[in-house]
């Protein structure tokens, strides 16, 4: 990098040039006139100055890239549940903690476990990320699968937040109502 700045300043083109700052409708600019001497035929250089810092520019067009997640729930990775389930939700008096309990009817998992694999958990998916539990019970009749239930304990009002945005855009997504008992 040196290197290179060192060939530039020794560069007549670099002599020849003077930069001085002009104001264009009271918006600072600088123009390059060449000189007599210059390789530069064009015209004069008008480069306005942007009203916007160089970082609040940069940070406005390569800012963090927020990705539009459709919120789902699945028991194995990689594969959405189908079914939708009834929702009950505790709270503590106080606030700081709570359980939510997810009840499927014949979820879609067990159509596709024997192809894709074991169930490992319970995710709940959106675009802020991925909420789990590992507290996942299947029921049975006859033999015969028939359910699944899966808690969610929030241990924080932060957790329950959390929890919340995420009910409120699967609900929105998937038609769900919320009836307070």
């Amino acid at each position: 990098m040196a290197t290179l700045q060192s060939l530039a300043l020794a560069s007549p083109v670099f002599h020849s040039l003077l930069l001085q700052p002009r104001s264009l409708s009271g918006i600072p600019s600088w123009v390059a006139h060449r000189s007599s001497n210059s390789l530069f035929n064009g015209q004069s250089l008008h480069v306005a100055r942007s009203l916007l810092s160089p970082t609040t520019w940069n940070s406005r067009k390569c800012g963090p890239i927020v990705m539009m997640v459709k919120p789902k729930i699945q028991f194995i990775q990689g594969t959405d549940e189908q079914t939708i389930p009834d929702v009950r939700l505790t709270k503590s008096r106080d606030g700081t903690n709570g359980m939510a309990i997810f009840r499927f009817d014949q979820p879609s998992v067990f159509d596709s476990s024997s192809e894709v694999g074991d169930i490992t958990g319970f995710y709940m998916i959106d675009e802020e990320g991925v909420l789990q539990s590992v507290d996942v019970n299947a029921k049975f009749v006859n033999g015969k699968p028939a359910g699944i239930e899966a808690k969610y304990i929030m241990r924080t009002p932060r957790d329950w937040d959390r929890f919340m945005r995420f009910m409120e855009r699967y609900s929105n997504e998937n038609g769900l109502q919320f009836i307070k008992k």
